[in-house]
């Protein structure tokens, strides 16, 4: 039985159908995000200082001199205590999404104190969190509440600025992990608690050998979420300090370069370092879980 005419331009309809509902939001995901991107590696071979018109192309001049310039790698170590404060804070995420999955009181109201902080802007938080760590402010008199004394340049030291900026980032974003997990521990069949629970299985047991191995894609992506964020920390360092007392993350260090010291050039190429670090990161993090290509 040979297909109609009819058959065929319906055929043809339904197959141009999902393209035609793709075309806007891929014409929008290519004009501002993969042509900014094209255009930043472009002008990373380039000494453009972001202003004139005109620019010179200086080969591998602008990526010689990040990896040569020892200055410009030092702000990674602010990065280390931001990834620190990732794995506390996915730590007291799946603990707190553990506990309130089960029957707890006021879980709701916990829920809610947990995420909220993730609702609130990030300038917000940055002018909240600057006056609270102030000398004598608030953080200090609670301190002293309790005998602790108080007193120090929690901004201003630099031994003490990272930690202090570490711990706000922790919690904000404490919350959109909380939810993560609780929304995928929730996802789990009741008939594998209660053939637990019929086995003996405590709390921990279920923790271990039902919740854990659940969680372990999630885990996973969470980890590059967390890598990848340490990486470009911007918004609370830099409107706290300015990026000031060895604070300074490679994103200030990147904007400084281009807007105050007008090398965009060198900007765009420290910022493709940045993108290809992430993407390497990503790309371990898949060959250390092979078996999450299989769940997805």
């Amino acid at each position: 039985m040979t297909p109609t005419s009819s058959s065929l331009r319906r055929g043809g309809r339904q197959a141009l159908t999902p393209w035609m509902f793709l075309l806007v939001p891929l014409a929008l995901l290519v004009v501002f995000s993969y042509v900014p991107i094209i255009n930043m590696v472009v002008y990373s071979f380039t000494d453009w200082d972001g202003v004139s018109p005109d620019y010179t192309f200086t080969g591998m001049e602008n990526y010689v001199e990040i990896f040569t310039r020892p200055e410009l790698f030092k702000v990674f170590v602010a990065s280390a205590y931001y990834l620190g404060a990732a794995v506390v804070q996915i730590v007291l995420a799946l603990y707190f999404a553990t506990v309130l999955s089960f029957n707890t009181r006021f879980r709701n109201l916990f829920k809610g104190i947990l995420f909220f902080p993730y609702l609130i802007n990030g300038v917000a938080i940055g002018f909240v969190f600057l006056y609270f760590f102030q000398e004598g402010g608030t953080f200090d008199t609670v301190l002293g509440l309790f005998g602790l004394g108080g007193g120090q340049l929690w901004l201003g030291d630099p031994d003490l600025v990272n930690v202090s900026l570490s711990g706000v980032s922790v919690w904000r974003f404490l919350g959109l992990n909380f939810v993560l997990f609780l929304g995928a521990i929730q996802s789990i069949s009741p008939e594998l608690y209660e053939a637990a629970e019929l086995d003996g299985a405590g709390r921990w047991q279920q923790f271990r050998f039902i919740i854990a191995p659940s969680l372990r894609p999630l885990i996973g992506l969470t980890a590059i979420l967390a890598i990848s964020g340490c990486l470009s920390v911007f918004e609370i360092p830099y409107i706290m300090t300015g990026g000031a007392g060895a604070s300074e993350t490679f994103v200030i260090q990147t904007i400084k370069l281009a807007f105050r010291f007008d090398k965009t050039g060198l900007a765009s190429a420290a910022a493709v370092v940045l993108l290809v670090i992430i993407l390497l990161v990503a790309w371990l993090q898949r060959r250390a879980f092979p078996e999450e290509r299989v769940a997805s």
